[in-house]
């Protein structure tokens, strides 16, 4: 029964509430809320602060959460070997990545994946803003920049340029800009990553560092949004090499201020703190870190 309560707890981290998680668990909300008191009188803790319209982990609670997710994962690889073969992987896995990069590559990796593993299980979750992986249950996450989260193992994928772009029709009707300054003229398609708004471009490097706030007349929250308008020529954007490769190539997109680009951008895989990941998460990892390899090769 322990373990079908620290089962049913991860099913309320993840929901965010005990009415979802019974939904999901199949069991009412009165039963959720026995089961979570039996939990946390089992540990003699709080597992989480509750309000009358919000539920977030407490300390314990987020320690229960990496601990549980490793035990568990653990004994479904276990389970996996001993019913299906030791070769055999089997198992949900929950991956979180940036809306363009999970729509291309991403898409792509997993596609390939479950057909080589079909006894496992993948939700993808699209979001370009900042993800609690930890409290939203996820296995892994990609992201671009540097992470902050010291709490969290980290797997570099390799480091891409952020390039400036527009669709030729734009240009015919602007201009390009020659200099960095310039774009202070144009209309910028600006990306919001959660409460983040990039609207800060940073130009060189070193002692030649230079950032410029651009404006324009479009800010989303959709990676692929704000390309698909920069394709139809409604301003200029700043997105991931591996976001835009595709466009340039084809000449939907022009490849702007290139002898002042900044430095390239880590792309990070993130995993919950933990002593191991499944065998099931390190087999999507490894397929993941490969496919990012070749593109940025160009292979």
């Amino acid at each position: 029964m322990l373990i079908d309560n620290i089962r049913l707890f991860l099913i309320i981290a993840e929901k965010g509430s005990l009415v979802a998680a019974g939904r999901e668990a199949g069991l009412s909300a009165t039963t959720v809320s026995e089961r979570l008191a039996a939990l946390e009188a089992h540990y003699g803790v709080v597992l989480f602060n509750r309000t009358t319209r919000s539920l977030s982990l407490t300390d314990e609670g987020r320690t229960l959460l990496a601990g549980a997710k490793v035990v568990l994962g653990e004994m479904d690889d276990l389970e996996a070997r001993i019913r299906h073969g030791a070769e055999t992987l089997s198992g949900p896995i929950r991956v979180s990545a940036p809306v363009d990069l999970g729509r291309s590559t991403v898409s792509d990796v997993i596609s390939a994946f479950t057909k080589q593993h079909p006894a496992i299980s993948i939700e993808l979750s699209l979001s370009d803003g900042y993800v609690d992986i930890v409290g939203q249950g996820f296995d892994l996450a990609l992201r671009f920049g540097t992470v902050t989260d010291s709490t969290l193992r980290i797997r570099n994928l390799g480091h891409f340029r952020r390039i400036v772009c527009a669709a030729p029709s734009y240009i015919d009707a602007h201009g390009a800009p020659q200099q960095p300054a310039d774009l202070a003229r144009h209309n910028c398609l600006v990306m919001r990553f959660g409460t983040t708004l990039d609207n800060v471009w940073r130009f060189g490097s070193g002692k030649k560092t230079r950032t410029v706030t651009v404006r324009g007349n479009k800010i989303v929250n959709d990676g692929s949004l704000v390309r698909q308008w920069a394709v139809e020529g409604h301003g200029i954007i700043l997105k991931s090499e591996l976001d835009v490769a595709p466009d340039l190539k084809s000449g939907k997109l022009v490849a702007l201020l290139e002898a002042h680009a900044a430095p390239p951008n880590p792309l990070q895989m993130m995993f919950p703190p933990g002593r191991a990941q499944p065998r099931r998460v390190r087999a999507l990892a490894d397929a993941l870190s490969t496919a990012m390899t070749r593109v940025g090769t160009g292979a």
